[in-house]
């Protein structure tokens, strides 16, 4: 599935990412949104997944071993980004299979369409530098500023502030897991697989909002 000029190798961190065929929107309301989450979750193992574990109790399912492990994520109306380390063989390429497959299946069922979803196979970035692995935090939680505020890279140059309580309370990234907001999606990252950078949650805001020279 993957189309790309590198090898997925284990223990390795990559930044992944894909967006609506044609650049159509991939999540169209909020069900679509906390679906997408919970197949974070539960298509990160070799084991199938029936539409049983799907819903409210998703979270409270017992995986087997992971194919990877995720540090952060966004969902935006017609794209995700996932940082991730890969855990296992193929890992990377298995999980990011099972996911489009199944969220693509619900998608087309629900809103009554076929044929592919996704802009082909998922793109990825090898991160083999720490301060771009620092930097990814920022880049992937600061991505739904664009939602807010379309001209926002602009408004930066000029000078003018922006406004960063949009982005700490989006509910379709990881940024809330790093505010210590606790919830059950919760579950989806796996910290302790990737430098330790924000000991606290202040530590977290200042650098993410560093990167781009915003005020908290």
């Amino acid at each position: 599935m993957a189309n790309r000029n590198h090898t997925l190798v284990t223990g390795e961190y990559y930044h992944i990412y894909n967006r609506g065929n044609s650049k159509q929107n991939i999540f169209l309301d909020t069900q679509d949104y906390v679906i997408f989450q919970q197949f974070l979750y539960l298509m990160n193992m070799e084991k199938r997944i029936t539409s049983r574990e799907v819903g409210q109790s998703a979270y409270s399912y017992e995986r087997d071993e992971t194919l990877v492990s995720i540090g952060a994520y966004c969902l935006m109306p017609n794209h995700i980004h996932i940082l991730l380390k890969q855990e296992q063989e193929n890992g990377t390429s298995k999980f990011m299979q099972k996911l489009s497959t199944a969220y693509a299946m619900y998608f087309n069922k629900k809103y009554t369409r076929t044929g592919g979803l996704f802009e082909g196979a998922f793109k990825s970035k090898w991160v083999n530098e720490d301060i771009y692995l620092k930097y990814l935090y920022s880049y992937i939680h600061l991505n739904p500023t664009k939602l807010q505020n379309p001209s926002w890279k602009e408004d930066i140059k000029i000078g003018k502030k922006i406004d960063t309580k949009y982005i700490l309370k989006y509910t379709f990234s990881s940024v809330l897991d790093y505010i210590g907001v606790l919830r059950n999606e919760n579950i989806i990252l796996n910290k302790d697989a990737f430098p330790v950078y924000f000991s606290k949650k202040d530590d977290f805001l200042k650098d993410t909002m560093s990167w781009f020279k915003l005020d908290l």
